[in-house]
């Protein structure tokens, strides 16, 4: 199956390898060779995968699942708290709780819509003006989100859509992040393993280990990841941008 690419940048990976030359006897005009195992840096090449529309319907079970999650173990999502600070004679009415919780929710089915209509290979025009559309409206909510969540953004931290967030955010970066080394005829998967529970354990593993090469892996994917997810953005040039700020200490 063809390999399809959101985005992909280099690396260099420090690893041993065999240097193999022939020394030549002056006297006797006999070549001997020797083989050592030196240390150096091999350019690398990290790739992320484009979602299929099969791993989309995946990630988003994955956001729903911990959402119910975190329900059951008592952890409030945005609108209950929301609501919960209204009933209480807090900063909004019960109305604005109502819409605040309707808005989240428009402004997440509306990214999973654009994400959808970017996943495809060959666009019609109605497709790709829906997509400029979708990028309006998510914008135009997300201003709107903002102004809402602003008095208590430390509280919207710990909710139960944050957290399902992040878990949907490692999701992509598990299940889409592939490495490929220059002799590689195609990526391999970072992180290893058959299902996202497997792929769980290699990043805690890596994680243990903190190798330096893995963590330049994830802080450039993760980036990348979330500034697809929440920016809309598809295009190599917007991701290039995005990593030239990352290194320069403005991300």
């Amino acid at each position: 199956m063809e390999f399809k690419e959101l985005y992909g940048f280099s690396l260099e990976e420090e690893k041993e390898v065999k240097k193999t030359h022939t020394r030549k006897n002056k006297k006797t005009g006999e070549e001997t060779t020797v083989t050592k195992t030196v240390k150096e840096k091999v350019p690398i090449q990290v790739r992320i995968k484009r979602p299929s529309r099969r791993q989309l319907e995946e990630a988003e079970l994955e956001y729903s699942v911990e959402m119910s999650r975190c329900v059951k173990k008592g952890i409030l999502t945005k609108a209950m708290l929301y609501k919960k600070y209204s009933d209480t004679g807090g900063v909004w009415a019960e109305e604005d709780a109502k819409d605040y919780g309707k808005l989240y929710k428009e402004i997440f089915d509306t990214q999973n819509e654009y994400i959808r209509l970017e996943s495809v290979s060959k666009k019609t025009k109605e497709q790709k003006d829906r997509i400029e559309e979708l990028k309006n409206i998510i914008a135009e909510k997300k201003r709107s989100l903002v102004d809402a969540e602003t008095a208590m953004h430390s509280l919207f931290d710990h909710t139960a859509d944050i957290t399902a967030q992040n878990r949907l955010l490692l999701w992509y970066t598990l299940m889409l992040t592939h490495i490929q080394g220059e002799k590689d005829e195609q990526p391999e998967e970072y992180f290893k393993g058959e299902t996202f529970e497997d792929k769980i354990d290699d990043y805690y593993l890596k994680e243990e280990e903190q190798s330096d090469l893995y963590g330049q892996i994830v802080q450039k994917v993760t980036t990348v990841l979330a500034f697809w997810f929440f920016n809309q953005a598809s295009e190599p040039e917007e991701f290039n941008k995005l990593i030239e700020d990352m290194e320069e200490g403005e991300v």
